[in-house]
């Protein structure tokens, strides 16, 4: 249920889904943060392919050519991030990253509530 609650979200607002499935992991399913990080990671490649052939069919990527610049500077940010996070994987505690994934996620709620439709 939680896997199908998580697609219909991801794949309407167009993201992996892991802003969702990393809380989902730790509390519903008691695994670890890193655990809950490396399963949504591979949770989420079926669920970015699914997304991906929707939005391609329906043209939502024609945007994508109007910001090419800013889309591959943050494809080329996103990779380097994360063969950096995979290296350092290791060095941080759950009690540190527990902490800073509630935040990202907090600051992230607080944004979103305070955005107004653009429509």
């Amino acid at each position: 249920m939680a896997g199908f609650g998580i697609g219909v979200v991801a794949a309407s607002m167009g993201v992996a889904g892991g802003e969702l499935l990393i809380p989902t992991i730790v509390l519903l399913f008691g695994a670890d943060i890193k655990t809950a990080g490396s399963l949504s990671l591979l949770v989420s490649l079926p669920t970015m392919l699914v997304a991906f052939a929707r939005y391609s069919r329906d043209g939502s990527f024609a945007v994508l050519g109007a910001n090419l610049r800013f889309t591959m500077v943050m494809a080329a940010g996103s990779i380097a991030g994360a063969l950096l996070g995979g290296l350092l994987l290791g060095v941080f505690s759950d009690a540190v990253l527990i902490p800073v994934l509630a935040v990202i996620l907090l600051v992230s709620a607080i944004k979103l509530a305070r955005q107004t439709d653009p429509e």
